[in-house]
């Protein structure tokens, strides 16, 4: 094995080469380079661009076969890009094997999840999405992208664009909810924050958008599973995001695991090529997802050597943490199954991807040890996490307004979430600083020192009634997977013990936050659930706190809507706070003392039963509709047992002040299909307090040639009122506004009327009538 104290012996600083002549710098040079590069390339060479495996522990872990594998594919010019790890020391040797032993020199990229934040975690990408508030998300993508570059991290695995109707789906954290118009605005601002005005920059990193296409729509929201999906249904409500981050200059795209019209993405040449780069004019790169092109031989489609061949085709050009480049496509080329110029292709995209992140001129531009310890987890950086978490709580409920609370109360603080540091992050956080995120009971005790006030905790209850199961789900975030084994005792009380402790003390305070939810391992990747309830031990624990007559505030941490038509009666105050990241404690305080007024809107629809899913808002209209909220009724279009549409709708959230909306005024009611219409309404803040408000915008196609939906989001503003003021919002409409995919799958804006929509939320609005001609 190599020994790696000598590759980084001149890590404390921005390294130059030895043995390398950088580039003309002029991007209009960047063809000619490549030409010239690729001309020197064996066809071993160029499919080694096309393999993404992790980074060994070439520093700061222990000697392994795995390392010496690793170097040997690198220095034989057999990998283009490594992803896993955020050790720069460890990117730092892995690069300079590539660059000074290699046969070319050719640099690596360094990939990463950066899903929500990096060292410094933010709320989850659900959170984020209730802030309705692009330019603090830019904002949030920019801090991230300076933590990973100054761990080495060019390329990051983000935004993630899925549309989710699904409350099952365990990977609804990492969306931005069920709304195609909302999850495109946010999915650019993730992809501005990250990319920058110049990817050579070395505080910038290249995007990459997944899942492409559909995985939000999974059949049952069961993880991996397939889709059912028609093309209008597809290109009207869930590639839109998609298209716009293309469109917005995204550098790399991900497919995903799913099929689409019965062919698996990874080789589904309609989606990623015909659509993604004739369409819509991407010139990035596609990587394939954890071992997906290997996986489409589960599909039944072919076997390796078949699928592998098809990926190329489809315009997959790397192979992540996959065997199928790396073992077959030689010698498909050799057998004449693919031509080399198919390689040459695929290499080219990611040899361009390299090119613009700067690495041909400085391989080393992402790897200052210097940085890393300056850079990382910075006051500014948590400053920023507590100011997005702010923004990302949602009222739900504040019955008799009895939040927010005083800061000279008497509080009783219970709950199993009250002090779990870690189950702040949220799924698909590695920060190593997670048991320093601030807790909710930090948080408010830090809030009410100097204020008279008290903040007593008790645990409450268990998570789950399955007591091993929810010790199963806390061993696999501690990093053990073997069910059965415990790490660290979940709980060592009976429940019953718990909720007499909780009980007592609630009888003691003024009134009860009960911090209650879903553990980390309950959402994100692989974790779908057919029960999307609060466990019993927590409906319990509000029961019994509910009997002794304080009030009760409600706080609940979890990666996705749940059903919480049981739980909602139990509580005065609803406060849904997801997994708001490093500074979850000082943010929820922040809006529970009244510090800040809550501004957060749903971005999901929040079902009343799990059998209401898929449910969202922008839904088609039957031949028998009935009204949200009413009870059954025979031969209408609802459940029997269920109040019919969502216990909480999308865009809904409340605040500490009110807002009164006026009619909506056009400044024509008729226009041309090419034309364009001001619609206008004025916001009045009629409460006492100053607050921000969502001004939401929908558009319903009365009548077209293809069923069209209730009402579509197609456009919103954040607006500032203080007590008392009032302020006009206007909202252009046009062709983009109007236009949908028809049957024939042409993007058509067609002649009648249109209701035009503007209020608080989805269930909430005031109408005017559009005449199109």
């Amino acid at each position: 094995m190599m020994k790696y104290s000598k590759l980084i012996a001149l890590a404390c600083g921005v390294l130059t080469l030895t043995s390398y002549t950088p580039p003309p710098s002029a991007n209009g040079e960047m063809d000619a380079f490549i030409d010239d590069l690729m001309a020197k390339m064996t066809l071993t060479e160029k499919v080694g661009q096309l393999n993404l495996l992790a980074v060994p522990s070439f520093v700061s872990g222990n000697a392994s076969d795995d390392n010496d594998s690793r170097e040997q594919l690198i220095v034989d010019g057999k990998l283009g890009a490594m992803y896993g790890s955020y050790v720069a020391e460890d990117l730092l040797a892995a690069q300079k094997l590539a660059v000074e032993k290699s046969r070319l020199g050719i640099p690596l990229m360094f990939g990463y999840d950066v899903i929500h934040g990096l060292q410094t975690v933010q709320p989850i990408p659900l959170a984020m999405s209730t802030s309705w508030n692009p330019e603090l998300i830019e904002r949030g993508a920019r801090a991230a992208s300076l933590e990973a570059t100054a761990s080495g991290i060019n390329w990051v695995y983000s935004p993630m664009l899925d549309i989710c109707r699904d409350a099952r789906w365990g990977r609804i954290a990492e969306t931005f909810g069920e709304d195609p118009f909302l999850c495109g605005e946010l999915g650019k601002a993730m992809v501005r924050g990250y990319q920058g005005t110049d990817l050579a920059d070395n505080t910038t990193v290249m995007a990459c958008v997944k899942h492409y296409a559909l995985y939000g729509a999974v059949e049952g929201g069961r993880d991996y599973n397939i889709v059912n999906m028609g093309r209008q249904e597809a290109l009207n409500g869930f590639l839109p995001p998609y298209r716009e981050s293309a469109y917005e200059g995204a550098g790399s795209f991900m497919a995903s695991f799913n099929d689409f019209e019965g062919i698996p993405a990874h080789i589904n040449r309609y989606l990623l090529n015909d659509l993604l780069r004739e369409e819509w004019g991407f010139k990035g790169f596609i990587t394939s997802d954890y071992e997906g092109i290997n996986e489409c031989v589960n599909h039944g489609i072919g076997d390796i050597e078949e699928v592998t061949a098809l990926a190329i085709e489809a315009s997959v050009d790397m192979d992540l943490n996959g065997s199928a480049y790396m073992d077959n496509l030689e010698n498909l080329v050799k057998q004449g199954r693919l031509s080399e110029k198919d390689i040459e292709v695929a290499c080219r995209r990611v040899l361009e991807a390299k090119y613009k992140l700067g690495l041909f001129e400085d391989p080393y531009r992402y790897l200052n040890l210097q940085r890393y310890q300056r850079e990382i987890h910075t006051d500014e950086a948590r400053q920023l996490s507590r100011e997005i978490a702010r923004e990302c709580q949602v009222l739900l409920k504040n019955e008799a307004n009895v939040l927010p609370l005083s800061k000279s109360a008497k509080i009783a603080l219970v709950g199993p979430f009250a002090v779990a540091a870690k189950e702040m992050q949220g799924s698909w956080s590695f920060s190593r600083f997670a048991d320093g995120c601030v807790t909710f009971l930090e948080g408010m005790q830090e809030a009410v020192t100097g204020h008279g006030g008290s903040v007593t905790y008790a645990e409450g209850c268990w998570v789950l009634e399955d007591k091993q199961l929810e010790q199963d789900m806390v061993n696999q975030y501690l990093g053990a997977y073997k069910p059965g084994q415990v790490i660290k005792p979940v709980h060592t009380r009976p429940n019953e013990q718990l909720v007499a402790e909780a009980v007592a003390l609630a009888r003691r305070s003024d009134v009860v936050v009960a911090a209650l939810g879903e553990l980390n391992n309950m959402n994100g990747e692989g974790v779908s659930r057919s029960d999307i309830t609060l466990g019993l031990p927590q409906v319990e624990l509000l029961k019994a706190l509910k009997a002794t007559g304080k009030p009760v505030i409600l706080i609940l941490t979890a990666g996705r809507p749940l059903a919480l038509t049981e739980t909602e009666p139990l509580a005065d105050a609803i406060l849904y706070t997801w997994s708001l990241g490093d500074q979850a404690g000082r943010a929820m305080a922040d809006v529970v003392f009244g510090d800040v007024n809550p501004s957060a809107r749903l971005s999901t629809s929040f079902p009343r039963n799990v059998g209401q899913c898929p449910i969202y808002y922008n839904h088609k209209n039957t031949g028998r509709p009935h009204q949200d909220g009413a009870a059954y009724s025979r031969f209408n279009s609802n459940y029997l047992d269920c109040i019919h549409g969502p216990l909480y709708a999308f865009g809904h959230g409340l605040s500490y002040t009110t807002f009164e909306y006026s009619d909506v005024t056009l400044s024509n009611n008729e226009m041309t299909a090419d034309g364009q219409v001001k619609a206008s309404v004025t916001v009045t803040n009629t409460g006492k307090r100053d607050g921000k408000e969502v001004v939401q915008l929908y558009v319903r196609d009365i009548y077209a040639t293809s069923s069209r939906p209730v009402k579509e989001l197609k456009g919103f503003e954040k607006i500032s009122l203080k007590a008392g003021e009032s302020k006009t919002v206007s909202f252009e409409i046009g062709r983009k506004q109007l236009e949908y995919y028809n049957h024939a799958l042409q993007l058509t804006v067609e002649p009648g009327d249109f209701e035009i929509m503007i209020g608080h939320d989805s269930q909430h609005v005031n109408k005017a009538k559009l005449t199109v001609n």
